[in-house]
């Protein structure tokens, strides 16, 4: 895919992952919109990346229609990409499990991502034509203590990605799940701060970097899967 003039819609957009991503997709010439919960964290990114940006609370289940044709709106009735990147987590052991941390995780990382894409897949079958990222973990591949939650959560969604590469691929629509290792990131940090970087560890630009070679490949191909890891953490 070309990315000059693409419509490219980014969750979870004002910080890590996102962010970093839409800055990059704006120095290929794309139309990008972000979103994200925080007005003050989307003007800053804004700022950051001369993207355009919508605040928009994907757990909050029963808006997404009326935000996602904001989105649509703002993308000049047109979505070429959505990065399904907003994600949230929480580490908890067995005896600690409640139904609030599961929907709390869930309504972010499956069903609020879920309802999203069924409101922009209309527009790619459309035109016969789109990208889907869903921007996963290493944690979709295996589990680990206290994960129960956020871990399940990745699989659901590596689920949710395999069953839509399986029904969208007759209309041209490429679907991508993406599965970072760890990556320093404002992740599960309840004041939303950056980490700092650190030498043997992935940053957000790794991620960004792979994200956009997946898109830049010809529409011929695509990459159902990868997973981003660092080169040695252990060093």
């Amino acid at each position: 895919m070309k990315l000059e003039n693409k419509n490219i819609l980014i969750t979870g957009g004002t910080l890590g992952i996102g962010k970093e991503t839409a800055r990059l997709l704006v120095s290929k010439g794309a139309n990008v919109l972000i979103t994200g919960r925080s007005e003050k964290r989307i003007q800053e990114s804004l700022e950051y990346t001369n993207a355009k940006g919508l605040v928009f609370d994907i757990s909050d289940i029963e808006k997404i229609p009326a935000n996602a044709q904001k989105c649509i709106d703002l993308l000049n009735g047109n979505v070429d990409v959505l990065i399904n990147n907003a994600g949230t987590g929480v580490r908890k052991s067995i005896e600690e499990l409640s139904i609030e941390d599961f929907l709390t995780v869930y309504n972010t990382n499956v069903f609020g991502l879920a309802l999203l894409t069924k409101e922009i897949v209309p527009l790619m079958k459309e035109k016969k034509q789109g990208d889907i990222l869903n921007i996963g973990s290493t944690a979709s591949l295996k589990g680990y203590k206290t994960g129960s939650i956020y871990s399940s959560s990745k699989f659901a969604l590596r689920s949710l990605s395999q069953c839509w590469q399986a029904e969208l691929r007759p209309y041209n629509i490429r679907v991508t799940q993406v599965n970072p290792s760890e990556v320093t990131t404002a992740f599960a940090n309840p004041e939303r701060k950056e980490r700092a970087e650190v030498y043997n560890k992935l940053t957000p630009k790794e991620i960004a970097h792979s994200i956009v070679s997946a898109l830049e490949m010809d529409d011929r191909g695509f990459i159902p899967e990868f997973s981003v890891w660092a080169s040695n953490p252990f060093n």
